[in-house]
């Protein structure tokens, strides 16, 4: 064999061996800890709802699920690129709250594609609602008074969010619209800044997640008004929907929480870490958990939820456009 044959020879096989090597083995996933991403502070709604849904896949797995809270930048796009831009091998994974989808309609330019550039693993709750919440040095006592107060004030009141074009901006923005009052938006680097601002009296009213906001609610600090879903939230049953409470008709969910893994990533991969998540959301107390904090546990497959996803995005851009919501 001549010398140029042989060692063309050879580098093929160690181009074909570095090739095999680099294809993760689901089979062998995971054999080692997993990097979940959450694009916002540790606190809020999208970071507990991820902490409390990894504990339980992490013992069923067998490795350590570590929240890897990347807060920086307009409403999670720094988290979201960073696993955009990650091996798509399964070790770096995302949670993320629908305003996940509502960035494209808000931001002109993203560093990344949030259609092409992530795979959808599952939905694993859909929220019911938000609470309505203002701080105990307001007087008003119910909606209507709320309402009452906000009209007869020289200046708007100041409520908290999540973020330009988050759940909690979305909901508020509604209410603003349907009482027919001037409200000024505070946004803030995720739910647990802005449930903060609100509990500190920074702000005066928010629209915060059940889980996060009940036990300021039962200790004082901040008084729940009304419930933006069209039932009471068990954790907070003596709280009247906002439409019971007297602006009849309002309404409005609180939307997905899911995981996604970056494009490319092996479908068996994607598979196993939607079992491990379908049979975490089968486990009572953690179902019970979420139940109680006003989210139903879904669970969708790949395929089901991707349609959801892409769905979502023309949605919510068409709610943006209406609302004429601006990034800031």
């Amino acid at each position: 064999m001549r010398a140029y044959q042989w060692m063309a020879g050879l580098a093929s096989l160690a181009l074909a061996t570095t090739a095999g090597a680099a294809v993760p083995k689901a089979a062998d996933y995971p054999d080692r800890p997993i990097r979940l991403v959450v694009a916002f502070p540790p606190g809020g709604n999208v970071d507990v709802f991820a902490r409390m849904l990894a504990r339980q896949v992490e013992l069923q797995i067998g490795q350590q699920i570590v929240v890897d809270n990347r807060a920086g930048g307009a409403n999670g796009i720094v988290g979201y690129d960073i696993v955009a831009k990650a091996p798509a091998d399964g070790y770096t994974l995302l949670s993320a709250a629908f305003a996940f989808v509502v960035n494209p309609a808000l931001y002109g330019k993203l560093p990344y594609d949030t259609d092409k550039d992530f795979v959808p693993i599952t939905n694993f709750v859909l929220g019911l609602g938000y609470v309505l919440t203002v701080h105990g040095a307001v007087p008003a006592q119910s909606v209507r008074e709320l309402i009452a107060l906000a009209k007869s004030r020289n200046e708007p009141l100041r409520y908290s969010s999540a973020g330009i074009g988050n759940g909690q901006h979305l909901s508020a923005e509604l209410f603003r619209l349907k009482a027919g009052i001037p409200l000024l938006h505070v946004p803030y680097k995720g739910g647990g800044p802005a449930l903060n601002a609100l509990v500190s009296g920074e702000t005066q009213l928010s629209f915060p997640s059940p889980i996060p906001v009940a036990p300021h609610v039962k200790s004082g600090r901040v008084r729940a008004l009304g419930f933006t879903g069209d039932t009471r939230v068990s954790s907070l049953p003596d709280v009247p929907t906002i439409a019971e409470a007297g602006l009849t008709g309002f309404k409005f969910d609180a939307g997905w929480h899911a995981w996604f893994a970056p494009a490319r990533t092996p479908p068996a991969i994607i598979n196993r870490v939607y079992a491990e998540i379908k049979k975490a959301l089968e486990v009572p107390k953690l179902r019970e958990a979420f139940i109680t904090g006003g989210y139903e546990p879904k669970g969708d497959t790949p395929a089901e939820f991707q349609k959801t996803f892409r769905s979502d995005i023309r949605h919510y851009a068409e709610i943006v456009k209406a609302a004429k919501i601006e990034a800031q």
